[in-house]
Formats: C-alpha cells, structure tokens, sequence
C-alpha cells in the first residue's frame, strides 16, 4: 500500500529541489550514455532505456529533477526460441507472468504460437497492463485470470488455484536469474512446472564518468530490480563511504539491498509507481532533514511506508 495518506506535502528547499526539466541522457553508442548540461539531480532513475519516463514524469510533478541512467537491458534467454514451440505443442492450466519484461516477451511468443488460448496469472498491475492491448481488441485466447492478494512471486505460489484435482499444469517464462520461489512453492504443492528462460538482463556496458559522477552525487537512486542494485554496486566499488539511499519498487527488490550490505532502504510494500514514488519522496525528505538538522543528524535507516525499520538505538534483525 503507498504511504502517501502518512506524509505531509514535499517542499524542496530552497536550492535544492527546483522545477527543472527531467534529466535524460542520450546514447552515444549501444551501452553507453552520457549526459547533458542540467543541474545537479535529485534522484538517478535505473531502468532500462525507454521504460524510465512514467516515472520520471511523476517525479517532476513534485518538482524532483531525474537523471536517467539505464543499468541493465533485456536480451534473449536460453529458451526464447522454444517458448513458441512449446506454447504450440502442449496445453497449460496457467501461464504465470512475474514482470513487464516477461510479458511483453511471452506475448511475441504467443502470436508466433498462432495465439492459443491461455489463461494467464500475473504479479502486479505493471505487468497485468503489458496485456491491456490484446484485453481491448476483444481477443478471447487470452485471459488474464489471477492477481495474489500481494504483488510478490511466493505470495502468487501460495494462492494460485488449482483448476482440478488430478495434475495442474503450469508454464512459468521467466527471466534466466530469477529464482526458485515460484516453481519450487508451486511445485510443493501439486502443480507440474514448466520454466522457461526466454530472457535475461546483462550490465550497461559502459558508463560515461562524468554522468557517474552525477549519479553519484544524488542523494537517491531509484531500482526495480536485483540485477540492477548488483550493477550500481559494481559502479561504486571504487568509491568511499557512498551511504546515500536507495529506493526500490518493491519488496522482493528491497530484500536484495540489504543482503547486498545496502542500509538507507525505502520501499512501499505494494509494489507500483506511486508508492515507488512516495518512497522516493520520503527518502528525500529524510536527506534534507539530515542536512538542515545539523546537531542531531539522522542515521541512514530502512525504512517501509514511511516508518523505520530500524528504531534509533535498536539493530536490523
């Protein structure tokens, strides 16, 4: 749920927060970005190039000023070429969809299928939208069917239903480093799993230094995946005592921050764009707090919906 009914309105210091026009970065060759003139950023926007804009639009209705800095990009996994095969060739009780990418994926693979008819699970309204187009033009082959009760993949393994009590079958197109959670939750508990690889994410290749000097200097970085904290931490391995905040879509992400040894975390605990955004606020306000409160600085603390999880004077379990 966002966290936006607990904050009081966001008023960027003078200076500090300005309505300026979005930071964008323009490619100067496949993987590399650098930037242009702009002021100073407030926040570094990480996902890949062209899926960044939603957000940064958001951001610039409070007058927070964005610097686009693509860390990961998509590319084929080891069973793009099979999805369609398989698609054509066997039938499934449900396809569980866990992200944007692998919907937008596994749709090109169902065209090219001939478009059977399936009855689609997904986690989150961000990937539910992914299929809005195929929803509106009244094609009845595919039904998106199922949501859990919590936009996170284990959530979706315990709560999925079964469509019979003999064997349920599942076909699972995922990212190639995505985890176990889903097949293994539903395989535990009767459901014959297909899982297919059909993309995976690699790093930016290269990194323009005087934009990683910007990006460097926000006081927040906004991430929406694991494999894009891994990037940014390889990008800061050289820099001293970077302890400014990150701010992740949702949960499954945060987690991975604080295994990665991250400390100033904010997340909403529904994944989507406007409590992203709220978390994105309040880890602002927690750094210009910590900068006009000069004589009781705040320690950098995780935090979820706008509450620390980490009490003053207390340790993370």
């Amino acid at each position: 749920m966002a966290f936006s009914s607990s904050l009081a309105p966001f008023f960027a210091p003078s200076g500090t927060f300005g309505a300026h026009p979005a930071k964008r970065l323009r490619a100067d060759a496949p993987g590399r970005f650098v930037a242009s003139s702009s002021p100073p950023p407030d926040v570094v926007v990480t996902r890949e190039q062209g899926k960044n804009a939603r957000l940064i639009v958001a951001l610039e209705k409070h007058n927070i000023h964005s610097l686009e800095l693509p860390l990961i990009k998509h590319v084929e996994g080891p069973d793009t070429d099979r999805l369609s095969d398989v698609l054509r060739n066997d039938k499934f009780d449900w396809i569980t969809i866990t992200s944007p990418e692998a919907a937008a994926v596994f749709l090109k693979g169902w065209k090219a299928a001939g478009s059977p008819k399936v009855r689609v699970a997904v986690v989150g309204a961000g990937t539910a939208s992914v299929f809005h187009e195929v929803s509106e033009s009244g094609d009845q082959s595919l039904e998106v069917a199922f949501s859990p009760s919590k936009a996170l993949g284990k959530v979706l393994a315990s709560e999925l239903p079964r469509s019979n009590e003999n064997s349920c079958k599942v076909l699972y197109p995922a990212s190639a480093k995505a985890g176990h959670e889903i097949q293994d939750g539903l395989s535990e508990r009767g459901f014959d799993v297909t899982r297919l690889n059909t993309y995976t994410t690699v790093p930016v290749e290269d990194v323009e230094p005087l934009t990683l000097n910007l990006a460097i200097s926000a006081p927040v970085v906004a991430v929406a995946s694991p494999s894009a904290l891994r990037v940014w931490l390889n990008l800061i391995s050289k820099v001293d005592n970077w302890n400014n905040s990150i701010a992740c879509i949702g949960e499954t992400t945060a987690s991975a921050a604080k295994k990665l040894g991250l400390k100033s975390i904010y997340y909403p605990t529904t994944p989507g764009l406007e409590g992203w955004v709220d978390s994105i606020l309040e880890a602002l306000r927690v750094h210009r707090t910590s900068k006009e409160v000069l004589l009781f600085p705040l320690r950098p603390q995780n935090v979820e919906n706008g509450r620390s999880l980490v009490p003053d004077g207390g340790a993370a379990s």
